[in-house]
């Protein structure tokens, strides 16, 4: 599992963008410039650089996958017919610690990842503690009954920052959630706006 071993709102500063929305993003305190000692000088970016921002910004959204699962998504995603892009985000959305984030059984995706890697989730009533397993349309996923009185659990359900998304059922009641349907771009509510298209032109070079 990919461990952060920096602040996570660093990725917020260094591309310049509230990637999760949420209000404690230093970047709604007025710093919305780069970490370190060099960080108040932005140049402009080359299309490279562009394409790199956009890549880095799923990465760190999804909690920092790694470079090797994202480039396999993108491979995946490639040999499939229709949109390139489009199928690499539904990759993404699909991943189990994702599901359980957008569910709201967790209050951010590393503290989602961190529940399924600690074995508090299950599928279709089976235990897994992978954050990169993928969910199919109609699987149910459940917090396990030990877990559901965990506060970090119960805050999240209760919490009216985000909204669960169409694409997912949820039984808050009985922490249950289905996968009605595998999203699109548009569906999918980012914080900020992405643009996969130009991390599959960045890994086409």
């Amino acid at each position: 599992m990919t461990k952060r071993l920096t602040s996570k709102y660093k990725s917020n500063r260094r591309l310049n963008a509230d990637l999760w929305g949420r209000a404690k993003s230093p970047l709604n305190k007025g710093r919305n410039y780069g970490p370190g000692q060099h960080g108040q000088h932005r140049g402009k970016q080359s299309d490279y650089g562009v394409q790199l921002a956009a890549k880095q910004k799923l990465k760190n959204y999804y909690g920092n996958v790694s470079e090797r699962q994202l480039r396999r998504y993108y491979i995946e995603a490639r040999r499939r017919p229709g949109d390139t892009s489009e199928h690499l985000v539904g990759m993404l959305e699909s991943r189990l610690d994702a599901m359980v984030y957008r569910a709201k059984f967790a209050p951010t995706v590393f503290a989602a990842r961190q529940i399924v890697s600690h074995g508090h989730i299950s599928v279709n009533g089976k235990r897994v503690n992978i954050p990169s397993y993928r969910v199919k349309t109609g699987d149910i996923v459940e917090v396990r009954p030990a877990a559901r009185t965990m506060a970090l659990i119960v805050s999240s359900g209760e919490s009216g920052e985000r909204s669960v998304p169409d694409y997912i059922q949820v039984d808050h009641a009985n922490f249950a959630a289905r996968m009605l349907s595998i999203p699109t771009l548009s569906e999918i509510p980012y914080g900020v706006e992405m643009h996969p298209s130009l991390l599959v032109v960045f890994y086409s070079r």
